[in-house]
């Protein structure tokens, strides 16, 4: 896929997520005369995989100083290197030759840090082993110079000059936002980030994750271009919206990857990737495959198969996750660390059951199908009405897609406030996000019969996330309101405005009473949702919440 050099190249940017959309891109690069081997300049050791890249690490920080492909530097902006967090402190580095690997060893502390690099490859690996809290490595961070790759997506802010929020959310002349934070996936969404000029490639391959934080449907920062440069982002653990504890321990491999255009090779991806080569490096807290196990599960019942079902296993060690297969539920789970975990169904987003399982190394764990009880999944309960869908998000609310990414100041954003009326596209029509100061007091309009109305009935309110302990209170008819609800836990920092509405998903239940209805069978009942708090700042920063579903029930 090489440019031709009588023909110009136009430079385009993507976001390339699963393996489904990977062809065949070869793993190694084409090789060239260069022999495979190091060298030490007194600064760096200087690393050539004897394919077509060159790659330097200096020996006193363990920052990768240079990359440079087909005789281009891609690596640096703005003076600053690429490098864990922003940069370790003066490290013991060392460099040994096994074979046909190189391994790059940074000491820092409790910190382990490692680069790899294979004979014909044009790929470098990279593990992370964070043993406390001691040091601070929430990510790697690739430094791409600016002006080799175009990028006016949601994640870039190069044209985006009005700053809107914080110092990382943009906005554009046309009223569009833009925000590192603005890469629409979840971590199960994607297997590498990056971008392509059509003749040349420059990727991020996740690892798998098992010692990050927050499951497969965490979102975070990917990818970011500015008029200084780029980057591409590993996260190992990012403290935005996150809803589990910092997990210790050896993340890896993840890779940077240089092709001549296309997607980086799926056998590079995260479920793919083998690395019985690294075996005896003497990797700090590395297991290879004889000592991880499996989990595999004949079925799923109970399921509503209109909605897509992922497995997930957690302990305080590690996290995996597996799609169960639409016609049966079936899942397989593998390279998992032996030990005990909480295994959790997602219908959705939405956790609808929950069991435990012990993993065993070189062993697989077959279970039999699950049985998820009916009362599990409160979409079963019958509703006199209903806004949205039980599946954890708030997928089908207004402006609910665009949220994934862009501000809700966004142009393209529809008016946050209106009231709804069931029966005329309600799920729609209602907001997918409800604020203390932009959108507090919408209201729902709904007819009940003559025997609805002359009983209690329960309404329920779902939530995703909330900020600054936005929760909502209830007033039917002006004649009942309900208690202020305690605030369910929640992450304490922004997520509405920063592509997230992933936090602890939680149901308010509110039991209203016969008096509070409309006897007059003509007359719309009124509700009306407030959100309250005793938190928050102003307009998008004022205590909030995200909606997952809204129903009364029979």
């Amino acid at each position: 896929m090489s440019g031709s050099a009588n023909r110009p190249v136009r430079r385009r940017a993507f976001v390339l997520g699963t393996a489904a959309a990977v062809g065949t891109a070869a793993l190694s690069g084409t090789a060239s005369a260069a022999a495979f081997g190091w060298s030490d300049d007194g600064s760096n050791y200087v690393v050539d995989t004897g394919a077509n890249l060159v790659f330097k690490v200096s020996k006193t920080n363990g920052d990768l100083t240079s990359l440079v492909y087909r005789g281009t530097e891609y690596q640096g902006y703005g003076g600053m290197n690429s490098h864990i967090e922003s940069g370790l402190g003066t490290s013991t580095v060392s460099i040994r030759q096994s074979g046909s690997t190189i391994l790059i060893s940074v000491v820092y502390g409790t910190l382990r840090h490692y680069y790899a690099a294979r004979s014909g490859e044009n790929n470098i690996y990279l593990w992370t082993d964070k043993a406390d809290a001691s040091v601070s490595a929430t990510r790697y961070i690739l430094r791409v110079k600016k002006g080799l790759f175009l990028n006016d997506e949601p994640d870039s802010y190069t044209y985006a000059p009005t700053t809107i929020e914080a110092s990382d959310v943009f906005a554009k002349s046309d009223g569009q936002t833009r925000s590192k934070h603005y890469s629409r996936l979840r971590v199960m969404d994607y297997d590498y980030i990056g971008w392509t000029t059509g003749s040349v490639g420059l990727w991020m391959v996740r690892s798998n994750h098992e010692k990050a934080s927050g499951g497969p449907f965490y979102r975070s920062l990917l990818r970011h271009q500015s008029a200084d440069g780029g980057g591409l982002y590993e996260i190992l653990y990012y403290g935005q919206n996150q809803t589990e504890a910092q997990r210790f321990g050896l993340q890896g491999p993840y890779v940077i990857a240089l092709t001549d255009g296309g997607a980086p090779s799926s056998a590079l991806f995260p479920g793919t990737l083998t690395t019985s080569w690294a075996d005896s490096l003497g990797i700090a807290g590395y297991v290879g495959a004889s000592g991880r196990g499996r989990v595999a599960g004949v079925g799923i019942s109970g399921r509503n198969t209109a909605y897509p079902y992922t497995v997930g296993l957690a302990n305080s060690a590690a996290q995996y996750w597996g799609s169960a297969r639409s016609s049966d539920g079936w899942f397989s789970i593998g390279g998992v660390l032996p030990g005990t975990y909480t295994l959790t169904v997602h219908k959705g987003e939405l956790a609808v059951h929950t069991t435990s399982v012990t993993v065993t190394a070189g062993g697989t764990t077959t279970l039999n199908t699950i049985a998820v009880p009916s009362s599990n999944d409160p979409g079963n309960a019958t509703a006199i009405w209903r806004i949205g869908d039980w599946n954890g998000t708030p997928s089908g609310f207004k402006n609910a897609d665009l949220m994934t990414y862009a501000h809700p100041s966004d142009v393209r954003a529809a008016s946050w406030t209106g009231n709804v009326v069931i029966g005329n596209n309600e799920t729609a029509s209602f907001p997918c996000y409800l604020w203390k100061d932009v959108n507090s007091g919408i209201l729902v309009y709904f007819r009940l019969t003559a025997a609805q109305a002359a009983a209690a009935h329960t309404l329920r309110i779902g939530v995703t996330t909330a900020y600054a302990n936005g929760r909502p209170q209830v007033t039917v008819n002006d004649a009942w309101t309900s208690a202020i609800p305690s605030p369910p836990a929640q992450p304490n920092t922004r997520s509405l405005t920063n592509g997230s509405y992933r936090g602890n998903n939680h149901t308010f239940t509110y039991s209203v009473p016969a008096s509070a209805w409309r006897t007059d069978t003509s007359q719309y009942n009124v509700l009306r949702i407030d959100v309250v708090s005793g938190s928050g700042a102003t307009g998008y920063l004022s205590a909030g919440t995200a909606i997952d579903a809204i129903d009364l029930l029979a």
